[in-house]
């Protein structure tokens, strides 16, 4: 079992920067690919990044975050600069067991409780 815990969520105005952060514990390792999602109220929940063998962005994200892993500390890491106010919505750490980048939220096998980031205009 993997336990995943996300925090740095918050309120920022649009053009501001927030770096999330997902820590996991348990049977953690380098072997696990991590991806980053989220929802706004009313959407479904959709891809943002993820990053094993490979990193991919959604085209929202790309340019603007950043995603990162510190295997030493069993953490990954979304730095999100220039936020618009769509960027609004509950972000979500997930973890799959092998290395495979994928973008589809039913790939991953462990999820985190989510933290929420607020843009205002």
């Amino acid at each position: 079992q993997v336990q995943l815990v996300e925090s740095g969520g918050g309120l920022v105005q649009a053009g501001g920067s927030l770096r999330l952060s997902c820590a996991a514990s348990g049977r953690t390792g380098s072997s696990y690919a991590m991806g980053w999602f989220r929802q706004a109220p009313g959407k479904e929940r959709e891809f943002v990044a993820a990053i094993g063998s490979i990193t991919e962005y959604s085209d929202s994200a790309k340019g603007r975050f950043t995603i990162s892993r510190d295997n030493a500390k069993s953490t990954v890491y979304l730095q999100m600069n220039s936020l618009k106010p769509e960027d609004t919505a509950v972000y979500y750490c997930a973890a799959r067991r092998n290395m495979i980048v994928l973008r589809g939220s039913y790939e991953y096998d462990y999820w985190g409780q989510g933290t929420q980031v607020t843009v205002s205009s």
